[in-house]
């Protein structure tokens, strides 16, 4: 998942930026981010074609370095997947309360060399960006992450509660062997008070800092496999139970479906954000919504951008289509996989339901394929963590923090639901409408990188407390 979540509704059209001044030389902690960066992204961690071990080993072996007990930095293995092993590292403070949960993913969508403009397995700088697969999902966080904690220990902080960082596998495959496993297998490593994970992020409007989102919910992923099959028979004799045209039937008007808007505190407090930052015309429709869920002009305007419509309600896409076995005979087998995004408070059960009642044919049957998980719960808009976010947002960029739920999913949602209260911010800026995670030549702003590290070094003492032993700003 990307930490670019793109929420606004109509963004202006995003003007290149202007052209940078010569980047002064960096600080040793900003140098060492760097240097972390590099060495994540040029190891291949996705999980077709390369391995996530060898980096969670790369880091583990800096943290050993730095002086880290052997007890304190966890390298976890799957027993049946050597390839995804996750990384867990304790920071001792003095054992106030739970730890504060620093997470992020390290393994990547897989790249291919002839797909991208330069090579994704090497972090490139060029015209004001770091390239490279993973730069901005979401190598970059664990980067920052990383760095932020060896930069922390050099200075002698002493936080009240413990800090735990955790470096995941497999969170673009579903996490069974990241977050999902580790949650089941080692629940006491991860316990936190609070999480700090990818998910939200910075919004540029004209290269400016527009909004700094907080994802504190997200969507439940599910997708389900639509089949049609019957006796098929010789082309030169068509019969009306098709299946190919029985099932193109069916998902035509699932496709002219749309779920009704359902609202929870984090899009609500989202819709109260955006409607003091949008147009007039935007702002009075999110407004209207507020009021009254069933105002079908507001939604129906809002509802346009696919962005918006997806913050709205549950939505189910028709993502595969198969059948037929030859040219010259009926179909016996047609098939079509439907991803449904669920928005939280709905259930499975119900949004499948639906599914049968708008395909209204019983020649078609409906089945889950992805494995049962829950429906993880939003996170409360804690004044403790939202202030520190604002206060520190407003300090650094000078804009305003919009909660937001985002429609694709991270492993917060295993956090969430094991009680774990998660909020995904980044500090780190982008352009909602450049946003190139899992596409080719991923990429991240240098000055946002930075930029990013600061904020989630501010945000980590303010949220772990305790003085520093020597200056904890740069």
């Amino acid at each position: 998942m990307h930490a670019f979540p793109a929420l606004a509704l109509a963004l202006a059209t995003v003007l290149p930026l202007a052209a940078q001044a010569p980047a002064p030389a960096l600080a040793p902690h900003q140098q060492l981010a760097r240097e972390v960066y590099q060495q994540l992204i040029e190891i291949n961690t996705a999980d077709s074609m390369g391995s996530v071990t060898p980096a969670a080993e790369a880091m583990a072996q800096r943290f050993r370095a730095a002086g880290f007990p052997a007890e304190d930095v966890r390298l976890l293995v799957p027993d049946s997947f050597p390839t995804d092993g996750s990384l867990i590292v304790r920071y001792r403070g003095r054992g106030a309360g739970k730890p504060l949960l620093l997470l992020a993913h390290i393994d990547v969508v897989a790249a291919l060399r002839a797909d991208w403009s330069l090579d994704p397995f090497v972090l490139t700088e060029r015209d004001g960006y770091f390239y490279g697969r993973g730069t901005s999902d979401d190598k970059a966080m664990a980067a920052i992450f990383v760095a932020n904690l060896l930069r922390a220990r050099a200075v002698g902080w002493v936080p009240e509660r413990d800090v735990t960082l955790a470096l995941m596998a497999d969170e673009e495959s579903g996490g069974q062997n990241g977050a999902r496993w580790l949650i089941r297998e080692h629940r006491d490593l991860l316990d936190a008070a609070v999480a700090v994970n990818e998910g939200g992020g910075g919004a540029l409007r004209e290269g400016k800092p527009f909004y700094h989102s907080v994802q504190a919910g997200e969507k439940t992923y599910v997708d389900f496999t639509l089949t049609v099959t019957n006796r098929g028979g010789h082309s030169s004799q068509p019969r009306p139970d098709n299946a190919i045209a029985q099932l193109a039937e069916g998902v035509a008007r699932l496709g002219r479906h749309t779920f009704p808007v359902q609202l929870n505190p984090v899009t609500r407090a989202y819709l109260e954000a955006m409607a003091g930052l949008e147009e007039s015309r935007t702002a009075a429709a999110m407004r209207a919504l507020l009021r009254n869920e069933r105002d079908a002009a507001a939604a129906r305007q809002l509802s346009a951008a696919p962005r918006m419509n997806a913050v709205l309600r549950t939505t189910c896409t028709t993502t595969r289509l198969a059948g037929g076995h030859a040219n010259n005979a009926l179909p016996q087998l047609a098939t079509a996989t439907v991803n449904c995004r669920i928005v939280p408070g709905q259930t499975v059960e119900a949004v499948q339901a639906t599914l049968a009642r708008v395909v209204a044919d019983t020649a078609i049957t409906i089945a889950r394929i992805t494995a049962d998980e829950p429906a993880p719960p939003v996170t409360a808009l804690a004044p403790e963590v939202m202030g520190p976010i604002g206060d520190i947002t407003r300090d650094l960029f000078g804009v305003p923090v919009v909660p937001f739920m985002s429609p694709g999913g991270t492993d917060s949602r295993f956090l969430r639901s094991a009680g774990i209260p998660s909020y995904g911010v980044s500090g780190l800026f982008g352009d909602p409408n450049d946003v190139r995670a899992h596409g080719r030549d991923e990429r991240m702003l240098v000055k946002s990188f930075y930029d990013g590290q600061e904020f989630l070094y501010r945000l980590m003492v303010r949220l772990a407390g305790g003085a520093a032993a020597g200056a904890m700003s740069p």
